[in-house]
């Protein structure tokens, strides 16, 4: 596992959209796996920027997220689709018809088998992952067992406390979520990590300790032969790694 410590967000946003770019350059239909969340904001700001001015062309890459809440409509400002639209979609050219987020209204059953369907047919270049302070990863849940494939999560009241920020109240929090499994963010062919925040207790157990934990799903990705950290200085130094 590749780690590269920066010293600021802005500045670990330009080296994920270095990578991204690269891989976007090298295959201009490649899959992108694509994540929520605060830590890839900077990242798609600047990946957008690239479009606008440098001419980088998304004009027939693919993505596939990584999870949505059950319960939320598209245009809900808190669901995935909204966030990747507002974030990223709305300021490339990619055709929104090659972007899929999963549904997270009507059958949940019909949604999920969807999921599943466009997961197995994707060949994806780089997943894009944030890891929340549990070192849960989308929607996978700290416990005694993972997930190989997409399905519904209950989740836990520590994420429902740590999503109750957007929210007007931590009741309208959704308690469920559909997410890629642990097997379908493994089987991508990159991960691309970006810490960001009071993440010390996961950064911790993926950087400095040394067990594989399906209570802290993150640190399966120290399995996979080609996985990017991207963590700032200040958290490097906090949790003691020194690379």
């Amino acid at each position: 596992m590749k780690v590269i410590i920066v010293n600021s967000y802005e500045e670990g946003a330009k080296v994920a959209a270095d990578i991204i770019e690269g891989i976007v350059r090298e295959n201009p239909a490649c899959t992108l796996g694509l994540a929520t969340g605060s830590s890839p904001v900077g990242m798609y700001k600047e990946l957008a920027r690239r479009c606008a001015n440098e001419g980088l062309d998304f004009s027939a890459v693919h993505s596939v997220n990584l999870d949505e809440y059950v319960g939320l409509t598209p245009d809900h400002p808190q669901s995935y689709r909204y966030f990747m639209d507002s974030n990223l979609f709305d300021h490339i050219n990619i055709k929104k018809e090659n972007t899929y987020v999963a549904k997270g209204i009507d059958d949940p059953a019909a949604n999920l088998a969807e999921f599943n369907a466009v997961l197995a047919k994707s060949d994806v270049a780089v997943q894009v992952l944030g890891i929340g302070p549990d070192g849960h990863l989308g929607f996978n849940e700290p416990g005694d067992t993972l997930h190989d494939h997409a399905y519904m999560e209950t989740l836990d009241e520590s994420t429902i406390e740590a999503n109750a920020r957007f929210f007007a109240s931590k009741d309208e929090v959704p308690k469920a979520a559909f997410t890629m499994g642990m097997g379908d963010i493994l089987r991508a062919r990159k991960l691309l990590l970006i810490i960001s925040g009071n993440k010390q207790e996961a950064a911790t157990k993926l950087l400095v300790k040394e067990a594989i934990d399906p209570h802290c799903p993150a640190t399966f990705m120290r399995l996979h032969r080609d996985a990017t950290v991207i963590i700032e200085k200040k958290l490097a130094d906090e949790i003691g790694y020194k690379g």
